[in-house]
């Protein structure tokens, strides 16, 4: 988050110049480092002149506006009461008039509302407060499935709207077909929820490389290295920012982490998040954060071998995870069965990331699973290092099967939370 600029403009340029002087004098050290790190010893080493130096971009009049913009809005999204102008101005160290502008262009843009003051307790006039906006843009969600697609719109607040499931096996389907029947369910939730819609994110069980989500494998699709990406645009026409595509287990972490508190009234900000369908995924959150991997592919826990030499798996190895704990392998041999190979794996994640909670989601929060979660428990205590005197939790999923669909929503919705000025210019 951005800090707050000082009241006077003169102390924003002189802040702005102070940074831009620095940025200039690094990049000068290093490209002069540079220029010396590429030549022979042999040649001669001729002074940097002004052709050799990056330009810096300072900053601007509308960036320290946008940065404002945007600490103005984390304040009235994380308050747990409405705030007023003057309390912005207080909190942000801006003068009045300022806070009243930011206000008032967050109001203009339909991102917050204001809402009828408390009763006045003392003299004066109370003043009206401020809250995000449940008829503001909103965010929707998509998922692919193997047996299933899906689609959600979430407000501002966070509220589901909208969701519509429409069931049916998904594999080896053309992608073209699978995304005119996605588009259908998208327009009919949208059509139910009756507001803007901001963006669309795409969750699909497999692969997605970032940040382009081109889906390098999605072996229970049967999607090999599939660029959809562009498709997906043209079937979701007319939205202000272009779809996103991520995998979805992320997804349903995400909406675990940004969802209601957890039992004790306290949220879950470090877990493993494990989702069981036809295939088994993972979402690793550090501090409320998804945890990505270089190339966005960690969270892959439903292709750990848990069984050498064990049966055939989808991706073409042998005794993975989702061969004896997947959604097939459960309605065969039961939960008890897969429990100690589930315990078995989040262990080893645990025991790598030090996390203190396992969250079980998907198909495993049904209920006639739960069973799961005591096999779980006994092998996390058996498995981890440190569970004698640091016991791991196991939760079962608030959101159920519809985590990862509203966890892409909830992804929309976080980079309108997170860039209020993009919205402003996009719509």
């Amino acid at each position: 988050m951005p800090a707050p600029t000082s009241p006077a403009d003169a102390a924003d340029s002189a802040d702005s110049a102070a940074d831009s002087a620095a940025a200039s004098a690094a990049s000068d050290d290093r490209d002069g480092r540079a220029g010396h790190a590429g030549r022979t010893a042999a040649e001669p080493v001729r002074p940097a002149g002004p052709a050799d130096r990056a330009i810096p971009n300072p900053a601007r009049q509308a960036s320290i506006r946008n940065a404002n913009l945007a600490l103005v809005y984390r304040l009235i999204l994380d308050a747990p009461a409405p705030l007023s102008r003057a309390a912005l101005a207080a909190a942000t160290g801006v003068t009045r008039a300022t806070a009243s502008a930011l206000a008032d262009a967050l109001l203009e843009a339909g991102l917050i509302v204001e809402v009828s003051p408390p009763p006045a307790t003392g003299a004066g006039r109370p003043a009206a407060g401020l809250v995000p906006s449940a008829d503001g843009p909103a965010g929707l969600g998509l998922e692919i499935n193997v047996d299933y697609l899906a689609a959600c719109v979430v407000d501002l607040t966070g509220a589901v709207h909208a969701t519509v499931i429409r069931h049916g096996d998904q594999r080896g389907r053309a992608v073209a077909e699978v995304l005119a029947d996605l588009a259908g369910a998208a327009g009919e939730a949208a059509a139910q929820a009756r507001l803007t819609v901001a963006g669309a994110a795409l969750a699909v069980p497999g692969l997605v490389e970032a940040p382009h989500g081109r889906i390098r494998r999605a072996p229970n699709l049967v999607w090999q290295d599939v660029e959809i990406g562009a498709a997906l645009g043209r079937a979701l026409p007319d939205l202000p920012f272009e779809p996103v595509i991520g995998n979805e287990a992320d997804f349903a972490a995400l909406a675990e982490a940004h969802g209601a508190p957890d039992v004790g009234g306290l949220p879950l900000t470090d877990f493993l998040y494990v989702s069981g369908e036809i295939g088994v995924g993972a979402g690793v959150i550090l501090d409320r954060e998804l945890f990505r991997g270089a190339r966005g592919w960690a969270g892959e826990i439903g292709h750990v071998t848990v069984v050498p030499d064990g049966v055939r798996c989808r991706c073409g190895a042998r005794g993975c995870l989702e061969t004896v704990a997947g959604l097939e392998a459960l309605r065969r041999d039961g939960p008890e069965v897969a429990a100690s190979a589930l315990g078995r794996a989040a262990a080893a994640a645990v025991n790598l990331l030090d996390l203190p909670a396992v969250v079980l989601g998907g198909a495993y929060a049904r209920p006639e699973f739960a069973a799961l979660v005591p096999g779980v428990e006994k092998a996390l205590a058996e498995h981890v290092v440190s569970a004698a005197w640091a016991p791991v939790a196991v939760r079962v999923s608030r959101r159920g099967t519809a985590a990862a669909v509203t966890g892409a929503a909830t992804a929309v919705i976080r980079r309108v939370h997170g860039d209020p000025a993009a919205w402003m210019a996009a719509c």
